[in-house]
């Protein structure tokens, strides 16, 4: 039967080993390597985790894409003669023409589906394209929210509480739609499974691939490389037609985004907060709603979903795109983009959405067995603990007691049991909060750790079940009712109805609330004093200690799971954070080497001034006049030696201000000297300030300024400008710009200093985060305190089973010393990370070339080195941690004189 349709599984198998990638380009060796690692992992399945380095200029997210679609579309071709092979076994006693003809009624069907699928869509691909309707970007978000105030004149019982159905549940946001709606976006696959017995209604999905990442726009160009290469069909080609087998298929892909960047009607999108959004969009699907929102689908739109779900599919689009899509169809483009989730193959969401198991729930998202990707992954423990990060202070606490007040006084004498009940708790609770944070006031310190089961014993705050509270404010609405009814109440009727600037000071207390209901040994709540229009305030800040738990659900669900970035070492917080129960023999960790050349890169860690006098920027010894002046002068030198732009990064703004003033620096970014301070320099020696200024253009971060004024006009210094409404410039002609910036500041990550921006980076001492805080010490305690109790715990009896051999017995105070290694470890990461984020902002790409100076007697240490990129090492100048700041000047002024000479 095999050899009758020309078909034989050995073939492809030994295709799947040689394995060609389909990159639209000739592939660098290290983009080999990284694609063979990633299609490794997903082969592999069965909950293996790679954790994988390439730097950025290496071609990193296409390398992601090609890997990721290859390995599928050829996993899908081998399932699909494995599924039918497996269906022949229930004929294996029948004869043999019979079970012939079975399979290839059953290979039949299957093409047929997929054919018919492939010519739809095509279709639909064919009418786009003569109607020319997909153009450039035809909308800006801050557009969306532009349209008539449909519903400035509502009815003020709007805002009064819903009576609880008899049941004493509103259900969540599934019974925030009516019967019909309900029961249409279930057959639509748009609704979360009610049991399981209808988990196995999966016959029409395929595995799938979520790609993550952390900000929006990041999205956005992994979309616009998911665009170039192309994929051959995901059935295999001996079963196809000749014309289809020749012909690629496209890549199914849909976005996910929230109802902020989604919603199309434009009196619910104008409320701004995305709290807001989602509670107004839920209560106009309600069943007893009296203004129901006209683009939920509804079995009237079956038509335009599918159409809307067609369109999707065709295309690759990316958020904008559904949200045009949606307003062409007039179709919600958040709900209507579920029912092409079954269809997908790979799915791109930002982490929130990712992390968060609701709002996977809520989105009918499913882990298990597919694929997840998380790129810009060094920071995906601080993505953990930011989605789970809670706060709340006085004023908002009292802001909405307020809020409160009003209320009942509005509606008080209309509600009615359960609503009259829980609206008082929540007062009680505010009340109860609102009394700690008093008291808190007068306490020595700026800041601390709480005891969280104190801040409630006040008003009897303690006795009210926060999860049944919790669970009755989600799902009345309350927060919503609340701040809508105050905000419309407070609306100057002679005015036009704006956009809603009021804080969602009641969706922030559920939030801290919710923090409050965590595991206690997971994280920690602190109060910090602050201050707001010169008045005192103080806040709670709930902080997530371990990601583990919290990602649990991610690792152990996925089939795979990939972490990617461009600077992830060190790798070991990784694994013993995210992953420490996983066997090693499942983790694949890869550091790529770059693209470019080893004479492209010159690392040299400037260990001391002079004899001497060391460079240590610890927070002890940085003050020293000394070492601020010869910083001075070291960074001088490389400004001397150095074309056009040289970064230099400080550990802290506070640190940057320091020396900026030792230096004799103004308070402006960019100042030449004037003409009276040039002639006090024929008797004064200029300041290094001075100095500086008179051989490149300076210019610096400010904490709270405009980091996109200060890059425009550095790269403006060093390239020059075509824009003839700017005059031209009057400063004196200097040898291209200095930026003095900060590492975890804003031109630390995600800036892009390529070719003459990036000549040089500068790191100045090692950016250790304040031990003595108190959520770092909270942090120490934590991973020393889990870290000891794990190497004590004793082997369970199944391990046996497995025949491994019981770990070595460990002694207490051997416990304790492995416990502070690992804590130092996880202190010393993340201060690394952020280094190598610094780092990672010169080199871009194949052709450019940049110096790294590391200048801080510390980074000579190998314990510091081994945690740098495994490419920065290998352009290390063997032996600089011991050479002079004239041997840097020499090595520098050698490397680019080399370069210059080749550019010319």
């Amino acid at each position: 039967m095999s050899e009758e349709l020309d078909f034989d599984l050995d073939q492809v198998i030994d295709g799947i080993k040689k394995v060609d990638f389909h990159h639209p380009y000739t592939p660098y060796d290290v983009q080999e390597q990284f694609m063979r690692s990633v299609y490794d992992v997903l082969d592999t399945g069965n909950g293996q985790v790679g954790i994988l380095e390439s730097p950025t200029g290496t071609g990193k997210s296409l390398s992601l894409i090609c890997a990721a679609l290859t390995w599928l579309r050829n996993h899908k071709q081998a399932k699909f003669e494995t599924a039918v092979e497996d269906a022949a076994q229930e004929f294996k006693d029948e004869p043999d023409w019979v079970v012939d003809q079975m399979l290839r009624r059953k290979r039949d069907e299957v093409i047929k589906k997929w054919e018919e699928r492939e010519a739809r869509l095509e279709s639909v691909r064919a009418r786009e394209k003569a109607l020319e309707i997909r153009s450039t970007k035809r909308r800006r978000l801050n557009e969306r929210a532009a349209g008539p105030d449909a519903d400035h004149e509502q009815d003020e019982d709007e805002w009064l509480l819903d009576e609880r159905d008899e049941d004493g549940s509103q259900g969540g946001e599934s019974s925030n739609y009516s019967k019909d709606t309900r029961a249409l976006m279930e057959k639509l696959g748009m609704m979360p499974k009610r049991d399981a017995e209808e988990d196995d209604d999966t016959t029409d999905e395929g595995l799938k691939i979520y790609y993550t990442s952390r900000t929006h726009s990041q999205l956005t160009q992994f979309i616009a490389e998911l665009r170039r290469p192309t994929f051959p069909p995901s059935i295999p080609e001996a079963l196809l037609s000749k014309d289809n087998a020749s012909e690629p298929e496209a890549v199914k892909h849909i976005p996910l985004s929230s109802r902020q960047r989604l919603c199309i009607n434009p009196a619910v999108a104008r409320l701004g907060s995305v709290q807001a959004i989602n509670d107004r969009c839920s209560e106009l699907q309600q069943s007893n709603s009296k203004s129901k929102c006209q683009y939920v689908p509804n079995p009237e739109k079956l038509a335009l979903t599918h159409q809307f779900r067609d369109h999707a599919l065709a295309a690759i689009p990316d958020i904008e795109d559904l949200f045009d899509l949606g307003k062409k169809l007039s179709i919600c483009p958040y709900y209507a983009s579920r029912t092409a989730i079954p269809g997908a193959e790979i799915i791109t969401l930002p982490y929130p959405l990712l992390l968060q198991k609701t709002a996977r729930d809520a989105l009918g998202i499913k882990l298990e067995g597919n694929v997840v990707i998380i790129d810009e992954a060094h920071n995906i423990m601080d993505a953990v603990a930011n989605v789970y990060a809670s706060e709340i202070s006085l004023s908002e606490l009292r802001r909405a007691r307020q809020m409160l007040g009003v209320y009942v006084k509005k509606f008080g004498k209309k509600l009615k049991g359960e609503n009259r009940v829980m609206v008082a708790q929540v007062a009680r609770v505010i009340d109860g909060l609102s009394d700690w944070l008093d008291g808190a006031l007068k306490l020595k310190g700026d800041q601390g750790i709480v005891d969280s089961n104190n801040l409630l014993k006040s008003k009897g705050a303690d006795q009210i079940n926060l999860f049944k509270l919790i669970q009755y404010v989600q799902e009345s609405k309350l927060a919503y009712k609340i701040e809508g009814y105050v905000a419309h109440a407070e609306q100057d009727p002679k005015q036009p109805a704006a956009r809603s600037s009021s804080s969602p000071v009641l969706h922030t207390l559920v939030s801290f609330l919710v923090s409050l209901t965590n595991l206690s040994t997971e994280g920690r709540i602190f109060y910090n004093k602050t201050s707001t229009h010169d008045q005192a305030d103080i806040k709670l800040s709930y902080l997530l200690l371990s990601p583990t738990h919290a990602f649990s659900s991610v690792a152990s669900a996925a089939r795979a799971v990939i972490l990617a970035g461009g600077t992830m070492s060190p790798f070991d917080d990784y694994t013993a954070h995210l992953f420490p129960h996983l066997d090693a023999a499942k983790v694949t960790t890869l550091s790529c080497g770059h693209v470019i050349p080893p004479s492209s890169l010159c690392v040299w860690t400037l260990a001391s001034a002079r004899p001497g006098l060391d460079f240590e920027f610890s927070f002890q010894k940085r003050s020293d006049r000394r070492m601020v002046h010869e910083l001075g002068i070291a960074i001088l030198n490389i400004c001397t030696a150095v074309p056009d732009g040289v970064v230099v990064f400080f550990p802290s703004y506070g640190y940057l201000e320091e020396v900026v003033a030792a230096w004799g620096g103004g308070g402006g970014a960019d100042s030449a000297p004037s003409q009276q301070q040039q002639q006090n320099n024929t008797t004064t020696p200029p300041s290094v300030w001075a100095r500086l200024q008179s051989k490149k253009a300076v210019f610096r971060e400010s904490k709270g300024g405009s980091s996109d004024d200060v890059l425009s006009q550095y790269s403006e210094a060093i390239l020059g400008t075509n824009d003839p409404a700017k005059p031209p410039s009057n400063q004196p002609k200097r040898g291209g710009a200095l930026l003095l910036s900060v590492v975890g500041g804003k031109m630390s990550e995600g800036i892009n200093f390529s070719d003459r921006l990036g000549r040089c980076v500068v790191i100045v001492g090692l950016p250790y985060p304040n031990i003595n805080s108190p959520d770092w010490k909270a942090r120490i305690e934590y991973i020393e305190t889990t870290t000891a109790s794990r190497l004590l715990a004793t082997v369970e009896d199944e391990t046996s089973s497995e025949q491994r051999p019981l770990p070595p017995p460990i002694s207490k105070a051997d416990a304790t010393a492995k416990a502070k290694e690992a804590a130092r470890d996880f202190y010393e990461n993340a201060c690394m990370r952020a280094v190598n984020q610094s780092i990672g902002r010169a080199i871009r790409h194949k052709g450019d070339y940049a110096a790294i100076v590391l200048l801080d007697r510390r980074f000579g240490a190998e314990r510091i080195r081994r945690k740098l990129p495994g490419w920065i090492r290998g352009g290390m100048v063997e032996g600089s941690e011991g050479g002079t700041l004239g041997q840097l000047m020499g090595k520098l002024n050698g490397f680019f004189r080399e370069k210059k000479k080749m550019e010319t």
